[in-house]
C-alpha cells in the first residue's frame, strides 16, 4: 500500500502526489503500489482494468500519474507502431486516429469517475457529446501521450469534462467532453430526462 501522511484532514502521498478526503471512501487505486515511469505512476495498467471495462485491443491508456477526487487525473498512453490502427491509417505514413485520442480522453476521465462508483460491475459511463475538440499536431509511433483531464461539471448521472492531450509539453488535441452513468443491463435511452443534463448547453 502507498506510504501517505495525514496532512490538513486529507491523505496525501507524497511520491505519486496522490491526494483525497479522509473522511470519505477512497477509490481503489489508493491501494496500487508507486512505480517509477519518469513520473511515479499510481495506477499500472493492471490496476486501470480493475476500474475500466475496457480491454485489449480497446483499452487506451497505460498508466495514471495524478489522480485528485472529483476534481482532475493525469493519465499516459505510450503509442506503439504495434497498435491495429496502424495498418490502416495510414499505410507508409502512421498516424494516430483522433477518435482514438478522444477515446483515450474519455478512457482516462472515466478512471477518474468509476472511481466513485461503489458497484461499478453494474455501471458503465457512455460518451454522450464532444465539443470543441482540436487537433494541433499528429500523434506517431513512439509519442507517449500525457492525457489531462479536469472535472468541469459533475451531477449524479451526468459529468463534463475537460481533455488535454500533450506530447513533450506540446498540445496535441483538446476537448470538451460529456459523460452518462448507465446501468450495464439497460440501454441509454435516446428520450432520456432533463435531469440527466445529457445534451443540454450549461456554459
Amino acid at each position: 500500500m502507498l506510504a501517505m501522511r495525514h496532512m490538513a484532514g486529507n491523505f496525501v502521498c507524497p511520491a505519486a502526489r496522490f491526494a483525497y478526503n479522509s473522511g470519505s471512501r477512497a477509490p481503489a487505486c489508493a491501494t496500487q503500489a508507486a512505480r517509477p515511469l519518469g513520473e511515479f505512476m499510481i495506477l499500472d495498467n493492471v490496476g486501470i482494468q480493475k476500474i475500466l471495462p475496457h480491454r485489449y485491443p480497446f483499452l487506451f491508456v497505460d498508466a495514471v500519474l495524478e489522480i485528485e477526487r472529483l476534481k482532475r487525473i493525469v493519465s499516459i498512453k505510450n503509442v506503439s507502431i504495434n497498435e491495429p490502427f496502424f495498418q490502416g491509417h495510414f499505410p507508409g505514413k502512421p498516424v494516430m486516429p483522433g477518435v482514438i485520442i478522444i477515446e483515450s480522453m474519455a478512457q482516462t476521465g472515466g478512471i477518474l469517475l468509476m472511481s466513485e462508483i461503489e458497484e461499478r460491475d453494474k455501471k458503465l459511463f457512455f460518451l454522450a457529446a464532444v465539443d470543441e475538440s482540436r487537433f494541433r499536431r499528429p500523434v506517431v509511433p513512439g509519442d507517449q501521450l500525457r492525457i489531462e483531464v479536469t472535472v468541469l461539471k459533475w451531477k449524479i448521472k451526468f459529468c463534463k469534462l475537460q481533455a488535454v492531450a500533450t506530447v513533450n509539453g506540446d498540445v496535441a488535441a483538446e476537448a470538451v467532453l460529456r459523460c452518462m452513468l448507465v446501468d450495464r443491463e439497460t440501454p441509454a435511452s435516446s428520450d432520456a430526462p432533463a435531469t440527466d443534463a445529457v445534451g443540454v448547453r450549461d456554459e
